[in-house]
């Protein structure tokens, strides 16, 4: 046990554990349209089609020749034919030739010669042939030409791109309704600790219902993994150990909660040790809360001890195991979303250490302001009523009210 709880900084810690770790890429699968975001893409998808296939209206108007309406006003208009109303979804069958127009719907298809539309605001009807162009428009005015918006050929989404709804619009267009994705990484969720009992129990004196399982599985779920709920196992040595074995035989990542402080009862860092190498690469972390967190490679697959306090084992989870998820997926890591507020209070730290803060974020006429959700790392329910997060970095010794800060939305 010698070299345990040697505490690394956050980025250090996360290094330790990427500098070993070379993962497999898990399986390709093909899945439906519908059921396709928040995916990931295994292979980049070009289009084998134009979008749009045909140069179309913007507007409702008047398909024109541009140069027919030019110098055109009130005072002065410039007076076409009109030889043919476009329907929806139709074909136009005449070409226009100087001097002619057709009646378009918006999403209508420009008839040969056209290129620009006049909205109807700026005609005037003179006769059931006939109408005046009150406003000149330039040549690709009120017109999305054909492949303006997808050209045939070319790369719409890189492979590792995770599917937004836009993203998933834009396959239908090209007539795409399979798309082959990453399988989603295994997470086992394994909850250790004598005084648990699964949530459906009544807790007796000195029991607590496990909370950790699920929303570490659902954070999990949340980052693109699929978890594989293990269940409850004691403190006990080979309890826990057996536990991560068989989290390892069917999962691409294995997450405890519980069991990874100094206490005479953890073994969870033994139980790591034991199933290397290399077993243990971290064990604590310049972090509150979260100090002491566990970082392992067992088998080849990454090993999360996480702390059993809620709040701890959730913001250890977002820093080091979140990571590992989008890793195995081959998602490039960006910055977390935030919003910029004034802190309300002031708030102390420890120089060398990182603090994550909850906070709720409440609207002012100046802006937002950041207020602290204080209380201890074992009550979830501070999690629950804040918005986000912010980071005290090690170099700092607090911050001060007033002072404009970083809230990083959960």
């Amino acid at each position: 046990m010698e070299g345990f709880f040697n505490v690394r900084p956050v980025p250090a810690a996360r290094e330790e554990l990427f500098s070993h770790w070379r993962p497999e890429p898990p399986a390709i699968e093909e899945v439906p349209l519908t059921a396709a975001v928040g995916r990931v893409l295994a292979k980049p998808v070009r289009a084998q089609e134009d979008v749009p296939p045909y140069t179309r209206s913007t507007v409702d108007g008047y398909a024109v020749r541009a140069e027919d309406t030019f110098g055109a006003t009130e005072a002065l208009p410039a007076l076409l034919d009109l030889v043919e109303d476009i329907r929806m979804g139709a074909v136009p069958q005449k070409r226009l030739a100087p001097g002619q127009a057709s009646r378009i719907a918006t999403g209508g298809m420009l008839p040969p010669g056209a290129d620009a539309v006049v909205m109807v605001e700026h005609t005037e009807e003179l006769d059931a042939t006939s109408f005046a162009v009150l406003r000149p428009v330039a040549p690709g005015e009120n017109v999305i030409r054909a492949g303006e918006d997808v050209a045939a050929g070319e790369e719409l989404l890189p492979a590792n791109s995770r599917l937004r709804p836009a993203d998933i619009g834009a396959l239908a267009a090209l007539g795409i309704t399979e798309v082959p994705v990453w399988r989603r990484p295994r997470v086992a969720v394994l909850s250790t600790g004598d005084e648990v009992v699964p949530p459906e129990q009544t807790p007796a004196p000195g029991q607590i219902r496990d909370s950790n399982s699920y929303s570490l599985g659902a954070a999990a779920q949340e980052a693109g993994g699929e978890a594989v709920y293990l269940g409850l196992v004691r403190d006990e040595y080979r309890a826990v150990l057996d536990g991560v074995r068989r989290g390892l035989e069917v999962a691409d990542v294995v997450v405890l909660s519980g069991g990874s402080s100094v206490g005479v009862r953890d073994v969870a860092a033994q139980v790591l040790t034991d199933l290397g190498p290399p077993g243990v690469l971290v064990h604590g972390v310049a972090l509150r809360p979260g100090k002491p967190v566990l970082i392992a490679l067992c088998q080849g697959k990454p090993v999360f001890g996480l702390p059993g306090h809620p709040v701890s084992a959730l913001v250890t989870f977002d820093l080091f195991v979140r990571p590992a998820i989008h890793r195995l997926l081959g998602l490039k890591e960006r910055p977390r979303a935030g919003v910029r507020a004034r802190l309300t209070r002031n708030l102390a730290s420890a120089a060398g250490r990182e603090d994550h803060v909850r906070v709720r974020l409440v609207e002012t006429a100046e802006g937002f302001a950041a207020e602290p959700v204080l209380g201890k790392s074992g009550l979830l329910s501070t999690l629950v009523r804040a918005d986000g997060t912010i980071v005290i970095p090690p170099a700092r010794e607090g911050l001060r009210a007033g002072e404009e800060v970083e809230v990083y939305l959960f």
